[in-house]
């Protein structure tokens, strides 16, 4: 295996690259001074939208022949997981067009909320600003993503991109319910991959006794919708675990089901290396 470090991504190639392309867009914990964010703002809401340590649960995906690109920064200074035109007025000066609803909502490609929905400024910044970190930081990732997946249709005529993700238990409880799924597959309502890669991914998570849900609340985002073309052989699918299985959200260190959940995911990444999508 090899690694190479760019200033937006760890990217880690195996020694025969195979087919699989894993990307962690939301596990990166790099926050510059640049960003200059609310004084009263903390840490723990700053990181609240973090995909926290899904970098260390895919970690298995390079021995599985998978090219693994791993974020650097983090997701409340640039969401890599976005389109980079989906800036938010509300946050950026200089902007004439309407929010998307995304935007609207604080989640735009440059974050005005946190994950726990505190804001993350007391500033609005320049269009400039915005600008620049998409060229750092957004252009670049995006850029290695898209050579990945190059590379293995070039070599194999095929690429599956898994795209990984976390997500707080409270994104899939409803108020005073039980606890929802274990693991979301985002699939584009069956139209970025191959049925037999999700029937595939499902069955295995299933396997391991945890609970699936198919494209709700959770039906894959930018990554997934531009680049899951199964006609053209790029079979792209969403995956989001549920941080309840593996994380302390309080204390942000693992909790007791980390040595499960890394078992149980490092399996399914070798039912991935093993699969053979029809073409």
């Amino acid at each position: 295996m090899t690694t190479d470090a760019t200033g937006a991504a760890l990217v880690l190639r195996p020694a025969t690259p195979g087919r699989l392309i894993f990307a962690s867009p939301h596990s990166g914990v790099i926050y510059p001074a640049d960003m200059a964010p609310d004084p009263a703002l903390g840490q723990t809401s700053l990181r609240s939208a973090e995909d926290a340590l899904v970098d260390q649960l895919i970690a298995a995906g390079p021995s599985q022949g998978a090219t693994t690109l791993l974020a650097r920064y983090g997701r409340a200074y640039v969401d890599l997981n976005r389109d980079p035109a989906d800036l938010d007025p509300g946050l950026i000066e200089g902007l004439d067009h309407t929010a998307s609803p995304r935007s609207a909502a604080g989640y735009g490609v440059i974050p005005r909320l946190a994950g726990d929905g505190r804001p993350l400024y007391a500033r609005r910044l320049s269009l400039e600003e915005a600008r620049e970190r998409l060229a750092r930081v957004h252009r670049p990732w995006n850029a290695a993503l898209d050579d990945a997946v190059a590379e293995a249709l070039d070599l194999h005529g095929q690429a599956l991109l898994v795209d990984w993700h976390s997500m707080p238990e409270r994104a899939t409880r409803a108020p005073g319910g039980p606890r929802g799924p274990d693991v979301v597959l985002g699939d584009r309502h069956g139209s970025s991959c191959s049925p037999e890669l999700t029937r595939a991914l499902r069955t295995a998570f299933e396997a391991l006794g945890w609970r699936v849900a198919l494209n709700h609340p959770y039906a894959g985002g930018w990554t997934t919708q531009n680049r899951g073309r199964p006609d053209k052989g790029v079979h792209a699918i969403q995956i989001e675990l549920n941080r309840a299985l593996y994380f302390d959200e309080s204390a942000r260190t693992p909790s007791r089901g980390w040595s499960r959940t890394l078992k149980g995911v490092s399996r399914v990444i070798a039912m991935l290396g093993a699969l053979r999508l029809g073409t």
